[in-house]
């Protein structure tokens, strides 16, 4: 099969369009198919999903003449790249079919002619959509079956698609074997790398990733977000009109309407009819233009990113619910992994980190690295050998034990590309031309580690100045060309007084790189953070610099200190590489602060950069390599693409003047000395709008260990905008906040100790609530032990409940889940937004035990809430907002008890009347008989002392005389009943 990702545009439209439609630069090669036999096709239109997220895919299925009910043969579902359709992956379907397999080639939702909003790999509808054709597949009696229902398959794709098969395999185990091609582990990392920390892993591209703060992948991610912004046929028909519907290779998408499989006729969404403006729904118009094919929150969050360039926990959360990352453990379909040396999308450490959670179980992965990727076509040889790979793969793990065509075990071992010195400019190929074999990938299933050399690396401790506006900034990779600098001049365009760099000294015998490299920093920054790139250069010995692949590892630094003389160490994760430094040749790391395809910050600041330990001896890069058998020699591709060439030039001058959004930096300040006993901290807290409005204005407060506070105020108070800037999802405009004695913001650490629930549970309906949770808990990264899941389901008081799907449940229900969501981990300070919602009386009470429970422990309470009554019931001390400001804080008994309003207890209940008589004579008093007793409301005319003497004066038996008023009369006091 083709492993290179296919963007759905046609190769022979030039390096620019593949540039702004897909972010690659491929031609296409001629299609080997394996013609072995008669290949007919049955196009149709199959719905999934349902209510609002239901959606029609064009579908073709490809059977072999092999395939029938006599003799059913395995089935593969081939899925494409990002930008792509099914005709993207027909050269690839008809040459499995070739094979002998059935083969079901679709386009995604929000693609092609299918109908739907792209949910990036959502499992709960991209997921969702394949385990629907894995359902058509089961129905067909050609199809090879292990059980009712179950279909033998396979999943295949690159990229966008790859990503989905390992998806699919984790939420449904009908699926036997997959083969995600360039695909990635974390969304989140992979568009917020920060390759910072200790690497535990023994595997040899191991990349370890700040789980709080990343350099945002601004060009990347620009490029993804112009493919799905462009409105297709199939999108204008669902908005309301006609137009008939083809995908971007400009070929019709709807085919003949057939009915192969059980699939419904062409949708009436998008009839084959002329265009009628007159019958589009404007609010449909507007919200395409905007976000075009994406989902609103993918949307949202894309253009929150662009904003700021910040990580905050709404874009996390949607990165992370379509990363397979958090679902490896899922996974026992045989796995074969394949990435790309050449691809500053994602990288060899996005493979590392998939077969290292996937054999983590014992489930059988291959690993295979190719020299390609998002960056560079791989050759026709290795093209052709990778497809082989990919078809025995399904041969040996499809295919029963009888049948002649199933082949030889593929094994568990690794490939890699034979390490080589050349460069990776625009068009060429490292290592095309041999493969090297090992026995296994080093580090998994307990094997042996892969190796690490160590050179010692040497310079002095030297500044990085950082521009204003990270304006002129260094050009390295240029998303879908490669290296383009290194293809045009020989070295990239490092800007000078932007960089440190440290070498090492001329090699005595040749090293080759197989994985990451690593070494550690010293960094020193005014303001205590820094955005920083670290790249490992081949400098041969008349001072030619190569970049191997274009790599570079970005560094989003914090807690760092502000003196130069005393500067944190760092552990630095460098790009993965296959590269040979050849004997006489120099490593040099390189560190800058600029780079043209990340956000960078806006202000200016000069950064002291060092080796780890120079006092000391100096440090050592640590290298991995890896021992195994070369292959017999190939063919050695080299393409160049003049259109592409000429793009470049142009994209060079253009991206010198390039201007970034502007971007706060991170900034860790001192911690405060009570901060442990003081959870939380407001001091002058503002957020003012650019439109002049102030949503909140000098709001000071603290909250100590072991109280519940209840947040009150009327709408528009300024409640959930100073949750929100407590959590980092918005930032203030003026003033501090502070979570156990650390600054509080966007990606902040301290945030790890918070549990939230703000604003909707978020929860996906087609999971149970048990897996809501255990998805929700290993985004987080941290480990399973750790996130006390019983005990939270416990309290939550979720009983058998917990392992239904979650769109079974009773509003109630949903908000007990979230609930036991944001007590995962049992926070240190837990921040609920309406928590009783949708609870009936019962529930409520247990909620308001729990949450007494949870602050008797020494932890923090922090409830919004209209139920005044509630608040009253639960918390032990009020905020009282309106209009963005504090207007009252103490405890509850003290709010409730400044006022008029007393309870009169009698020794003697036949006095009631008389001393009823004695108070209503007294100014401004009025008398209510309760059960609870005789309530005088004082007013502002008579004092408690006054009332409480005129009924001792009258020989009246007094056995109680205290303060009586329900927050609510003090709430609509403080803040009128308007």
């Amino acid at each position: 099969m083709r492993l290179r990702p296919r963007s759905g545009a046609r190769a022979t439209l030039g390096a620019l369009t593949a540039l702004l439609l897909a972010g690659t630069v491929l031609v296409s090669l001629p299609a080997t198919a394996h013609a072995a036999e008669d290949v007919g096709t049955e196009e149709a239109w199959i719905p999934s999903g349902s209510g609002a997220d239901a959606v029609e895919l064009d579908t073709t299925l490809y059977v072999p003449a092999s395939a029938t009910a006599d003799a059913p043969a395995p089935a593969v579902v081939l899925a494409h790249g990002f930008g792509g359709s099914k005709q993207s992956v027909a050269d690839d379907a008809a040459d499995l079919a070739g094979r002998g397999y059935v083969v079901m080639t679709y386009s995604a939702r929000g693609f092609g002619a299918s109908t739907g909003q792209i949910g990036l790999d959502d499992p709960r509808y991209e997921v969702a959509d394949l385990s629907t054709l894995i359902d058509v597949l089961a129905e067909r009696d050609d199809v090879l079956r292990d059980g009712d229902g179950d279909p033998r398959v396979g999943v295949a794709g690159a990229s966008y698609g790859g990503a989905l098969s390992l998806l699919g395999a984790a939420y449904d185990d009908r699926v036997d074997a997959i083969a995600p091609q360039i695909t990635w582990n974390s969304l989140t990392a992979a568009l917020f790398p920060s390759q910072t920390g200790t690497v535990e892993a023994a595997t040899p591209a191991a990349t370890p990733q700040d789980p709080d703060a990343g350099v945002y992948k601004r060009l990347w991610a620009g490029l993804f977000f112009g493919v799905g912004s462009v409105p297709t046929g199939g999108l204008l028909g669902q908005l309301g009109g006609g137009g008939e519907a083809t995908d971007e290779d400009g070929e019709d998408g709807a085919g003949d309407g057939g009915s192969g499989g059980g699939a419904a006729a062409a949708p009436a969404s998008v009839p084959d009819l002329p265009f009628d403006p007159s019958t589009v729904d404007p609010a449909a118009v507007e919200q395409a233009l905007t976000c075009g094919r994406f989902r609103a929150d993918i949307c949202a969050a894309y253009q929150d990113a662009a904003a700021t360039g910040t990580l905050t926990p709404e874009i996390a959360a949607v990165l992370d619910r379509s990363s397979p990352a958090g679902v490896l453990d899922r996974i026992t379909a045989p796995t074969l992994l394949v990435q790309g040396t050449e691809d500053s999308l994602f990288g060899l450490g996005q493979a590392d980190a998939n077969a290292r959670g996937i054999a983590a179980t014992g489930t059988e992965v291959k690993v295979v690295w190719y020299a390609g990727g998002h960056d560079s076509q791989a050759s026709e040889r290795e093209t052709a050998e990778l497809r082989d790979l990919v078809a025995g793969w399904f041969d040996w793990h499809l295919r029963d034990g009888d049948d002649p065509a199933r082949g030889e075990d593929p094994g568990t071992g690794f490939w890699f590309p034979a390490p080589t010195g050349l460069g990776s400019g625009l068009g060429s190929v490292q290592g095309g031309s041999q493969s090297v074999v090992a026995g296994a990938y080093p580090g998994l299933d307990d094997g042996a580690a892969a190796e690490r050399t160590e050179l010692a690396v040497d310079g002095p401790t030297q500044p990085v100045v950082t521009p204003a506006g990270g304006t002129p900034a260094a050009i390295t990779t240029v998303p879908g060309l490669g290296s383009i600098a290194s293809a045009l001049a020989g070295t990239a365009v490092e800007i000078p007084g932007q960089f440190a760099a440290f070498s090492t000294e001329p090699l005595a015998e040749a090293v080759e790189v197989v994985g990451t490299p690593a070494v550690d920093l010293a960094v020193a920054s005014p303001t205590g953070s820094a955005t920083l790139f670290a790249k490992l250069y081949d400098v041969g010995p008349d001072g030619t610099q190569t970049l191997p692949g274009g790599l570079v590892a970005p560094l989003a630094l914090t807690g760092l200190s502000a003196d130069p003389t005393a500067p944190t160490e760092v552990t630095v994760t460098l790009p993965g590489i296959v590269h040979r430094f050849e004997a006489g040749h120099t490593m040099r790391v390189v560190v800058s602060s600029t780079d043209q395809a990340f956000a960078l910050p806006a202000e200016s600041t000069v950064y002291s950069v060092a080796l780890a330990g120079a006092d000391n001896g100096g440090t050592a890069l640590a290298v991995p390599t890896v021992e195994g058998q070369a292959q017999a020699d190939g063919g050695t591709s080299r393409w160049w693409w003049l259109l592409a060439a000429v793009v470049a030039l142009g994209l060079l001058g253009a991206l010198a003047g390039w201007l970034w959004g502007r971007r706060r930096r991170r900034v860790t300040s001192v911690v405060e000395p009570d901060g442990e006993d003081v959870p939380l901290r407001f001091e002058g807290v503002t957020k003012a709008y650019k439109d002049g409005f102030v949503a909140v204005r000098d709001l000071s407060f603290e909250v100590r260990r072991g109280q519940v506070l209840g947040l009150l105020g009327p709408n528009g108070a300024g409640k959930t905008t100073s949750l929100r800037m407590l959590m980092g999802l918005i930032r203030p405009t003026e003033g501090r906040i502070s979570v156990f004695g650390h600054a509080a913001g966007p990606g902040a650490p301290v945030l790890s100790r918070l549990g939230s629930f703000v604003e909707g549970t978020g929860l996906m309906p087609h999971l149970s609530g048990r897996d809501n949770l255990t998805l929700y808990w290993a985004a987080t990264g941290r480990p399973a032990e750790d996130a006390h899941m019983e005990e939270a389901i416990e309290v939550a008081g979720l009983g058998a409940a917990i392992d239904r799907p979650v769109r079974r449940y009773s509003q109630g229900m949903r908000q007990r889940v979230a609930i036991a969501q944001a007590m995962l981990g049992l926070p240190d300070l837990l921040v609920l937004d309406e928590p009783t919602n949708g609870l009936d009386p019962p529930q409520i009470h247990a909620m308001r035990e729990v949450l007494r429970s949870y602050a008797a422990t020494g932890r923090t309470v922090i409830v919004s809430s209209h139920l005044l009554s509630e608040i009253e019931q639960t918390c032990t001390h009020v905020v009282v907002m309106a209009k963005g400001q504090k207007i009252a804080q103490g405890t509850v008994e003290d709010i409730v008890g400044t006022g008029g309003a007393v309870l009169v207890g009698l020794s003697d209940p036949a006095d009631a009347d008389r001393a009823a008589a004695v108070l209503s004579g007294l100014p401004g008093v009025t008398v209510e008989h309760t059960d609870e007793g005789l309530v005088a409301d004082l007013g502002d005319r008579t004092t408690r002392a006054a009332a409480l003497q005129a009924l001792v004066a009258a020989d009246v038996a007094v056995d109680q005389f205290t303060p009586r008023r329900r927050l609510e009369d003090a709430f609509l006091a403080l803040v009128g009943e308007n």
